[in-house]
């Protein structure tokens, strides 16, 4: 069984932050809240995400999973107002998960959970660097490489945090030290990511105040911020391009 009250902004970041990464998903309930673990198609991207029963105004739910069509949910939550009350429900007798918001009512049918993808083995990373910054500061570093090149390093150099991107004939470089961070433990760390993924990423993560990134030498990356003021986290695993000698 499942029923919920929650805001629809809270919802739609929620839903958001993983279909960025998946179009369809498998959502576990338990008494306590929501949680999904997912890898995109190529096996570059994988997203944890929790939501605690903290985050809705009302959360009834007893252990079970739910697959649900992100991008068909997303479609449907466009229609409601930021601070709006969404009422959700699991119809058990049609298998169809019941929305309702300012009178409207839809109906969509979920999917069978063995039909999605299996949920992926997150990988245990001690990863040398810690950075904490602004969704903002790496969203406007993302959307500044993106304008030179198709993927963007990350790195430290002393206590200099540095996204830089190399196109053909073009160049950008971002350098902000520590003070100009929220927080810094820096390290050995500097690898090449794929625009593509960040800038999926940064969707969701751009929104936030606070960002942590985890960053080793040629690792896949951890981007880690809260959701639904502090009742949720998402935490992105994002591979590295090996960079060819």
């Amino acid at each position: 069984m499942f029923k919920a009250i929650i805001e629809s902004d809270k919802l739609k970041e929620t839903i958001e932050a993983v279909s960025n990464i998946v179009d369809e998903a498998k959502i576990n309930l338990t008494p306590d809240g929501m949680s999904v673990k997912a890898v995109d198609p190529a096996n570059v991207a994988m997203i944890t995400l929790n939501l605690k029963s903290a985050a809705f105004e009302e959360f009834t739910a007893t252990e079970g999973e739910l697959g649900v069509d992100l991008n068909r949910l997303n479609d449907i939550l466009g229609m409601a107002e930021k601070t709006e009350i969404v009422e959700i429900e699991v119809d058990e007798e049609s298998h169809k998960l019941v929305i309702g918001m300012s009178g409207l009512t839809y109906k969509i049918s979920l999917l069978d959970p063995a039909s999605i993808r299996k949920e992926p083995k997150v990988p245990q990373l001690e990863l040398p660097a810690s950075i904490v910054l602004s969704g903002s500061d790496l969203k406007r570093a993302v959307k500044a490489a993106e304008k030179v090149s198709d993927h963007m390093g990350m790195g430290i150099d002393g206590e200099i945090f540095y996204l830089e991107a190399e196109g053909d004939s073009d160049r950008m470089r971002l350098d902000m030290a520590k003070d100009q961070l929220i927080s810094l433990e820096p390290g050995d760390a500097r690898s090449l990511f794929s625009l593509d993924y960040l800038s999926d990423m940064v969707k969701s993560a751009g929104k936030s105040n606070e960002v942590t990134i985890e960053l080793g030498k040629d690792f896949p990356t951890m981007i880690k911020f809260q959701i639904a003021d502090g009742n949720g986290e998402v935490n992105y695993l994002l591979a590295p391009r090996i960079e060819s000698d």
